[in-house]
């Protein structure tokens, strides 16, 4: 692991729903690290906790959801250029302190940027808005940065695109003007949320290409939320993989994809198509599909559709995260007996 300080770390974060029909345990224990400049992928079926984690780490989780335990552990720079370490988890979520690191610390570009833009109001100023919250300039410099902010991301005549509402503008537009405004504070995280899902595939691929380039020039650290894997592969350098809200694996990118070890990550890497398949034949596919949340399985949650589950072990014992080599964490029985404790 990497010997600087991460400038984000989740230690056993569990996040609960706490619902009139029961608990819905959504993050049930998630660690990991973010260092400063790098791309972290985050990859799982829909329904298995990501963008929950992300919530919990901005503090946006919605009630009856609340943060039951762990630490949320960002490093940030004080005045007078001292570096501290805060825990996010003990922040209150409306407090003074929160809403200045949310958005200006840690940006996030939500899933659907129709539903994140409110529809009464000019995307400009929406972004001035953001910007006057978190900089200490007038409205005519905080106009001027979101006009740079829309040439940055390519956004074609960005004068008159400043003054017109979210529904003018194109899936891809849209998409550009919310990177627009997560970049506007020159935040040193940036959580991606599926920043592609809602745009074709020629947009899709501008919209990494500029993620990367002005990660690249920002030396921002990015979370990349999705379910391709197809765009891990070619954007992030360290992959976790979640189910049910655990973390089933994690490491370097090309560890990952070479040597998965986790049942889970090689079945969702047996699905993905390749160019030598041989053509009109049938992907492999996961039997099964996830449980409700209300009927978790007793132990690993993936057994019930694992070709390698143990009777006896894997249904009755949730495994411990643990290392496999030097850079790879696996949860799972077939490598380690360690468990998680009760």
């Amino acid at each position: 692991m990497n010997n600087e300080t991460p400038l984000l770390s989740v230690r056993d974060l569990k996040t609960y729903f706490m619902m009139d029909e029961g608990v819905v345990k959504a993050v049930d224990g998630v660690t990991f690290d973010v260092y400063a400049g790098q791309i972290f992928g985050i990859v799982g079926e829909s329904g298995c906790g990501k963008s929950v984690t992300m919530k919990a780490v901005l503090r946006i989780v919605e009630p009856p959801g609340k943060i039951v335990s762990g630490q949320i552990l960002l490093k940030r720079k004080t005045a007078n250029g001292e570096e501290q370490v805060i825990d996010l988890a003990q922040l209150n979520a409306n407090s003074k302190a929160m809403r200045d690191i949310r958005g200006a610390e840690i940006a996030l570009i939500p899933q659907e940027p129709m539903a994140a833009f409110s529809p009464v109001h000019t995307v400009g100023d929406q972004i001035v808005e953001a910007i006057l919250l978190h900089q200490n300039v007038s409205r005519r410099e905080a106009r001027t940065i979101a006009l740079q902010m829309f040439k940055d991301v390519g956004i074609p005549m960005p004068e008159q695109r400043l003054d017109e509402y979210s529904w003018q503008l194109s899936g891809g537009l849209r998409q550009r003007a919310i990177i627009a405004m997560a970049l506007s504070c020159n935040p040193r995280l940036l959580i991606a949320d599926e920043p592609t899902t809602a745009v074709d595939v020629t947009t899709q691929a501008q919209v990494l290409r500029l993620l990367r380039r002005l990660q690249e020039q920002r030396h921002a650290a990015i979370i990349f939320i999705t379910h391709d894997l197809g765009v891990i592969a070619q954007m992030a350098s360290y992959v976790m993989v979640m189910y049910l809200g655990l973390v089933m694996e994690q490491g370097p990118v090309d560890e990952i994809f070479h040597a998965p070890k986790h049942p889970y990550t090689q079945a969702l890497l047996r699905s993905i198509p390749t160019i030598t398949m041989t053509p009109r034949v049938n992907l492999p596919t996961i039997s099964g599909s996830i449980p409700h949340p209300f009927n978790k399985p007793r132990g690993c949650p993936f057994h019930p559709r694992c070709e390698k589950f143990i009777a006896g072990k894997c249904d009755t014992r949730i495994p411990a995260l643990q290392p496999i080599g030097e850079k790879q964490w696996v949860s799972c029985f077939l490598y380690h007996d360690g468990e998680v404790a009760a």
